[in-house]
């Protein structure tokens, strides 16, 4: 195997470890979006809700799904709470989640 042919293959191999945590931290990230948009709306099951968020970001690429989900959520239960507003939790909790995620 050539020099070239190596790297190529350690290119490949971060960039498929790279995409993985992406992968793992942006679920994190919207579970521990479930959870806090979960206490607002006083839902009794939490990780059931959470799970919803998780589950509604596989409906279309991007992260739109998931904020369209909890804004109809909070809209539904009359919390006041913006799109822009859920989209900076959303920001705050995905560093909470890569830190979550290198500790384990």
């Amino acid at each position: 195997m050539t020099a070239m042919q190596d790297r190529e293959k350690a290119f490949e191999a971060k960039f498929a470890k790279d995409e993985e945590l992406r992968f793992r931290a942006e679920a994190r990230r919207n579970k521990l979006l479930g959870l806090w948009a979960a206490q607002l709306l006083g839902k009794s099951d939490a990780e059931a809700y959470a799970k919803e968020v998780v589950a509604a970001d596989f409906e279309e690429a991007g992260h739109e799904d998931v904020v369209r989900k909890v804004k109809a959520d909070f809209d539904a239960a009359g919390i006041a709470k913006s799109e822009d507003d859920i989209r900076l939790q959303m920001v705050e909790l995905l560093g909470v989640a890569i830190d979550q995620l290198q500790k384990d």
